[in-house]
């Protein structure tokens, strides 16, 4: 396992992340076999695992805590999550309101069965909050030593930038980390999200290199597809073969194979280095369910892509490309809302 220092913060962290959202209701329901996973992980060279409140509500976080009771090994873990998303119902219960971050840290702190968390990430941008207001209370919670740092997740360009000049205007901490979707069926972020990180010094770790489960092999041009079943069953939208733009997706997949085939990788471990591989990407985010997959993703930790296999990559998705917007990808309020893109009827007229 290659090890890479986490941007501005000094901590260092493993290539490869162990991501947890697969632990819980979700994904696996025996707290006892998800504890394995993650111990398998640890004891494979992984140090860095992400979780968030929202991963099953809680329960996620939960199973993190029981992996790492022992203290000694909590101490060698770099302990990362989230928050942001609606916990529970009513008003109030989401958000990056310092109301809402100084209940949700303590909650996760609760659940994690720990004192601090080595780095909280605002989950998603919230448009009803002033970036400002979330800036201040990170800092103060950092302060208060309940976080060592905290960075941002999903976030576009244009809000790391604004946050950025916030806190320098404003004599507040700046987001040290970043945490975008990467893969190789989504490349979108190479156009800003990268290199504005990589300008602000800040960290990056990528969720979803297995776009959603097309880059695991498993789904493949001219076979059939089980709607009902597995992760088509929870968004069969990006599987069905019927659906305009899949097959763009499935053709470079066909073509992807083809390349692991001359160079002698499964395409997995493909997809996992060639994230790893852009100079601003820290950490890569993997999500097993099972040991069995986290064996697997493991396998491929070693590989190290050359210029002439990211050149041929280059040439099956262009760089900047998107095939297809990944899940749970944060859309701003203009482009949800109809009626932020809209004049009121009596004024369109007027504006000729």
């Amino acid at each position: 396992m290659r090890y890479r220092v986490l941007g501005g913060t000094g901590i260092e962290v493993s290539a490869y992340c162990l991501g947890t959202m697969m632990f819980g209701a979700i994904g696996n329901p025996d707290h006892t076999d998800s504890v394995r996973v993650i111990h398998a992980a640890l004891d494979q060279g992984i140090n860095f695992v992400d979780t968030a409140d929202m991963y099953s509500m809680g329960e996620s976080e939960e199973i993190v805590g029981k992996a790492l009771r022992d203290p000694k090994r909590r101490a060698e873990t770099v302990l990362a999550t989230k928050g942001y998303f609606t916990m529970g119902d009513g008003p109030a219960r989401g958000g990056l309101s310092r109301r809402w971050l100084t209940r949700a840290v303590e909650d996760s702190l609760t659940r994690l069965g720990t004192d601090w968390i080595d780095l909280y990430q605002v989950h998603r941008p919230d448009h009803r909050t002033d970036i400002e207001e979330t800036l201040a209370v990170l800092g103060d919670l950092q302060a208060q030593g309940k976080i060592r740092a905290f960075g941002c997740s999903t976030f576009p360009a244009e809000q790391i930038v604004e946050a950025h000049a916030v806190a320098d205007r404003r004599g507040l901490r700046p987001f040290r980390t970043e945490q975008p979707p990467y893969s190789l069926l989504a490349r979108g972020v190479e156009n800003a999200v990268l290199p504005v990180a990589r300008k602000y010094g800040m960290g990056v770790l990528t969720w979803s290199p297995l776009a959603s489960g097309f880059l695991t092999g498993k789904y493949r041009k001219g076979q059939p597809v089980d709607l009902t079943s597995g992760r088509p069953s929870i968004t069969p939208h990006r599987f069905d073969p019927e659906i305009p733009g899949n097959a763009a997706k499935l053709d470079a997949v066909e073509q992807l194979v083809a390349l692991t085939e001359e160079i002698g990788c499964s395409l997995p471990e493909l997809a996992l280095a060639f994230a790893a591989a852009h100079p601003a990407v820290t950490s890569v985010i993997i999500g097993p369910r099972t040991r069995d997959q986290l064996d697997g993703l493991l396998k491929g930790a070693p590989l190290v892509l050359d210029d002439e296999v990211l050149d041929r990559i280059d040439e099956i998705v262009p760089p900047g490309t998107n095939l297809y917007q990944a899940d749970g990808a944060w859309r701003p309020p203009h482009m949800t809302d109809p009626a932020l893109r809209r004049r009121p009827v009596g004024d369109r007229a007027a504006a000729g």
